[in-house]
């Protein structure tokens, strides 16, 4: 059983796909070429890819016939790889949902903390050497505590992210999502994102990527959020219409946003990187030793189910 790696992980995770599967690890850390996702599906019968590694439909027509068999996805999201395609071709695929909750709503957290009250700002303030010292009105932020929420997606990751609002910051909690949630805590079921988006002070994205969420939010999304408003996307980049987040970020029509994802990943336009009312992070929101690690052992879980012939722990 040949078993491929596409992005080096870490060293627990390394260890154990070499003792266990003798897994070839691929040293780059971008995202795969065409010619190599072809040869991920020609010449290995399992595959470990990640985000930025697209095997979209026509790597699977490239490739018809297989001999990779299943498609082990190190993350939650999956919007990379077309599904129907993969399955069509008898290539099955697997996620590691669970093991990235509380790190990304950790993220959220920092990226709306950061954003109201001006954080990264500060920081380049000091850094710049040019802080001339405290005064009275000096960089006034807006306050968390006690404001109003609105989450779009109410997941296991949206859920993480009310109970920060709610129990740390006795936040108000709205949120959109297909049907009302069963909650251990008040939270304002909104079936419609304009009316959740007029109607809080911080509007959190967490929905999943795909062609169903693409552009979700929209420049009318972004024209019924108030002016003092701060929209935070720690989902998938093409969630939002970035070119209508800039053009509302430059006439102030909201107040700021806190960016983890952006829809051209790696690429920021100089547009976001030059305005100081915006958090910008390098997609850090499963960042951390102990969950990288947790999601390599769930992939490599699911690695193991296959190759002993059981049911998959995570399929998609």
């Amino acid at each position: 059983m040949k078993l491929w790696i596409t992005r080096p992980m870490t060293p627990a995770v390394e260890a154990r796909a070499i003792d266990e599967f003798k897994a070839e690890i691929r040293e780059a850390t971008t995202p795969l070429s065409h010619d190599e996702m072809r040869r991920a599906l020609s010449e290995f019968d399992v595959v470990v890819p990640t985000l930025g590694d697209q095997f979209g439909a026509q790597v699977f027509q490239d490739v018809s016939t297989p001999q990779c068999k299943l498609l082990a996805n190190f993350g939650v999201g999956y919007n990379h790889i077309d599904v129907s395609a993969a399955q069509a071709a008898g290539v099955q695929v697997t996620n590691t949902p669970g093991a990235v909750t509380d790190a990304t709503a950790d993220i959220a957290m920092t990226l709306l903390l950061s954003t109201a009250r001006r954080a990264g700002e500060g920081e380049r303030l000091v850094r710049s050497g040019n802080w001339q010292g405290w005064h009275p009105t000096q960089m006034l932020g807006h306050h968390v505590t006690g404001k109003h929420v609105g989450i779009v997606g109410m997941g296991r990751i949206g859920q993480a992210i009310a109970r920060r609002c709610h129990f740390g910051f006795g936040m108000q909690v709205a949120y959109l999502a297909r049907s009302a949630k069963q909650l251990d805590f008040a939270a304002d079921f909104v079936p419609d994102i304009l009316t959740l988006a007029s109607a809080v002070d911080f509007l959190v994205v967490a929905v999943p990527g795909g062609a169903d969420t693409r552009h979700l939010i929209n420049a009318q999304v972004l024209e019924a959020m108030r002016t003092s408003a701060i929209l935070v996307n720690i989902a998938r980049g093409e969630v939002v219409d970035e070119a209508a987040l800039i053009s509302g970020l430059r006439t102030r029509q909201i107040a700021g946003a806190g960016l983890d994802v952006y829809e051209f990943e790696p690429t920021v336009p100089h547009s976001l990187r030059d305005m100081e009312n915006v958090t910008l992070l390098p997609h850090l929101g499963t960042a951390t030793e102990e969950v990288r690690t947790s999601m390599g052992h769930m992939a490599l879980d699911n690695v193991a189910a296959f190759v002993q012939g059981r049911a998959l722990p995570n399929p998609v």
